[in-house]
Formats: C-alpha cells, structure tokens, sequence
C-alpha cells in the first residue's frame, strides 16, 4: 500500500503520517517512510535523532555531481539507485527517508536539482516489500509535477477552516486529473463534532478518518518525545483509515 499524504502547510501533514506508519507498525508490516516536505520533521516524531539527518535536498555537492548539471545542461535520468542503502535510517520494520524538497529563492532554475529528488521518490515508491506512507510538500505544485502518479491512495488533510479546505479542492482536481482513484479527506485537529460536520459540509464527501486534538500528543511534541506513544486514540483513528484503505 503506497499512501502520499498532503494539504495546506500546517494542517498536520506529517502528525498523520507518523500515525499512519504507527498504525501500520503495529500491524506487525514493513514501512517506508518518506519525508518530501521543504521543511521535514518526521523524523524527529517518528522517535529518529534528527539531529544527524541531512535531507537529500540540502546536499547541494550530491545534486550537482549526480545530476552532472553543465550551465544549463544536466542529466534527465541521474544516478540514484545507491542512495537509499547510504542514507535511509532504520528501525526495527521502520525505514525513514528524508528528502525535504528544493527550495528557490531568486537563485535560478533548480530543474537540475529536482530531477535528481524526483528520480530517488520514483525509485523508492517502485518497492513491493514495504507499505509506503509519504509526507508531501504543502500545496498543490507536487501534484503539477506528477509527482506522485504511482501511489495508490491520497489522503488530504484538513482542517476546520476554509483556507484548508480551499487547497483541498485543488488537490483533489489535479489528483483526479492524474486518474488517481483512491482519494480521500481525513479530517485533523478538530475539537469538536461540529468541526467535523464543517469539513464534511465543505468538502463535500465524508472523511476517512477523524483525529481530534490530543493535548497529550502536543505535550509529547513540545518534550521532544515520540507523538505516537502518547496519544493511543490517535493511533487507533489512523488504524481505522488503514482498514478502510485495505477495502477501497
């Protein structure tokens, strides 16, 4: 099962995925998890030391030599095949992968740069012995790209407000567009059952899933302890999101 999770910046992209992986874990199954978000912190939810991940983003001598960038010439199909086994962290039955996306501030064209990343998340969603959970960049751009044709499901995380909602309904037009079947809203950070019936209401459909604030998953993040033991009920909303993926 391939899951790219995506949204808004800040709805809780990566809080989702680190339940889905739990949830997914404790069902005793392989998980790769990819972190494609310019600013990734999965790892560090996940229970990693972050402190020693470097996003393949950021490896700036690695992008050029792979992507064999000459003015404005480069490589269309780099070398990533050996990238995996130097820089993904393991677990247990837990792989991390922390690509973080490029980020341009008025320094050119990074093609070059990207066609490296996007040839490595091609790579790594062609596996066949691991579920996949990816944690997407905010927005709508990876969908633009294509990016993410090859998942099986697409969950879009919102929250309980109309700008959430708003890049949800673009995502979820471009995601059609790429003929992506399975797709489906999981509602987050929700207080109460009226945010719930607000999102429902604008989106139109019926979430997936529902995750209700947990002050004890916010306190774990504050402490810098992993949020999948301290909040259970969350755990056991991304399990339900996981059945219901099994039978779409």
């Amino acid at each position: 099962m391939k899951i790219a999770v995506c949204g808004k910046g800040g709805v809780g992209k990566s809080t989702v995925s680190a339940f889905l992986i739990k949830a997914l874990l404790d069902r005793g199954r392989k998980v790769l998890a990819i972190d494609a978000d310019p600013s990734p912190h999965l790892a560090r939810l996940l229970g990693f030391d972050d402190s020693s991940i470097k996003p393949i983003a950021q490896m700036k001598d690695l992008l050029n030599e792979r992507s064999g960038r000459d003015g404005p010439f480069y490589n269309l199909n780099p070398k990533v095949d050996d990238l995996p086994e130097k820089f993904m962290k393991k677990k247990g039955n837990l792989s991390l992968m922390v690509l973080g996306a490029i980020q341009q501030g008025g320094a050119g064209c990074a093609c070059a740069d990207n066609a490296v990343l996007r040839n490595l998340l091609n790579r790594l969603l062609l596996s066949e012995n691991e579920d996949i959970v990816l944690d997407m960049e905010a927005g709508v751009e990876h969908l633009g790209r294509g990016t993410i044709a090859s998942v099986d499901h697409i969950l879009i995380v919102v929250q309980p407000y109309r700008g959430s909602v708003e890049t949800a309904d673009k995502i979820d037009r471009l995601a059609r567009d790429l003929k992506i079947r399975s797709l489906h809203v999981v509602a987050n950070n929700c207080q109460d059952e009226e945010d719930v019936k607000f999102i429902e209401e604008m989106c139109g459909c019926k979430p997936i899933g529902v995750f209700f604030t947990s002050q004890d998953a916010r306190k774990a993040e504050r402490q810098g302890r992993p949020i999948t033991e301290a909040a259970p009920e969350m755990v056991e909303a991304a399990d339900k999101i996981i059945s219901a993926l099994e039978k779409a």
